[in-house]
């Protein structure tokens, strides 16, 4: 059980840091970065332009995707020495889409204190202003770059009521949203783009119109997808239909059935004797 302002315990804290606007920056991340004793960065270069904005003068230290395993005993052997460490990465909050949870995770293991610092994230700022449904939503991250495994990853999200949240680099927007509707059909859905900088830009259009859009070449775009409303419920489907439904969802045919069973309130051994005799 972690007691966070009640344990003086070494500790890092999750620092959110603005996606856009400097001035997004909460007073407590200003005053927490000015007290530890390192501040893990995952682009010095980038977070050098933050802190010095706020005059923050605290040593920085790398952490990105690529020497995360390398840092990880430095930065323990820091916390055991009783230093005090923030985590930032260039934008957002630490961990979504970005390096920070095998540090995390290796710091709760260790017995010191993880803290988060709540604040800006370009998931809920492209969402409440979508124009969909807030709640609930499920959020992706970023595709597979693969088309095959972009595809079967779509696939298993195809049947879900709730909206769906995906992140997109601006060179592969225009194929990923081909990709989405070919597979999910036409739908509402949200580009942001910029979001909180000068040119943020906040398309709500649908996505048979979005593919024959030109989309701007520059800014991580954050896809907002209305959930599938038009979705099947197991009494209009055969029993095998229903497991091959869960089955595209991407569970295992054994879970499936299981499933099945559950949801029918019948026993696993009717579904499995249906699925062998039609196989």
């Amino acid at each position: 059980m972690q007691k966070s302002f009640k344990e003086n315990k070494p500790t890092l804290y999750v620092i959110s840091t603005p996606i856009g606007n400097l001035s997004d920056i909460t007073f407590r991340a200003i005053e927490i970065l000015n007290e530890v004793d390192i501040i893990l960065a995952e682009d010095t270069r980038t977070s050098g332009v933050l802190l010095n904005h706020f005059q923050i003068k605290k040593p920085m230290m790398s952490y990105h995707e690529f020497n995360k395993e390398a840092q990880e005993n430095k930065i323990i052997e820091m916390m055991n020495e009783g230093k005090n460490l923030a985590l930032i990465s260039d934008a957002g909050t630490p961990g979504i889409s970005d390096p920070g949870y095998e540090i995390i995770k290796s710091v709760i293991d260790s017995g010191f204190h993880v803290i988060s610092i709540p604040g800006p994230s370009a998931i809920l700022a492209a969402l409440v202003v979508s124009g969909l449904i807030i709640q609930p939503f499920t959020f992706i991250g970023f595709l597979p770059r693969k088309q095959s495994d972009m595809k079967k990853m779509i696939e298993t999200y195809q049947d879900r009521k709730e909206t769906l949240i995906i992140y997109e680099s601006p060179m592969r927007i225009q194929k990923t949203l081909n990709t989405i509707y070919s597979i999910l059909g036409n739908r509402n859905i949200s580009l942001s783009r910029e979001l909180t900088k000068t040119f943020e830009t906040i398309i709500r259009t649908t996505l048979d119109k979005a593919v024959s859009m030109e989309h701007n070449p520059k800014g991580e775009y954050v896809i907002i997808i209305e959930g599938n409303h038009n979705i099947q419920t197991h009494f209009d489907l055969s029993i095998e239909e229903h497991v091959q439904r869960y089955v595209k969802q991407g569970h295992s045919e054994k879970e499936a059935m299981k499933l099945v069973a559950e949801e029918r309130n019948i026993k696993k051994s009717e579904v499995y004797k249906v699925i062998k005799i039609d196989s």
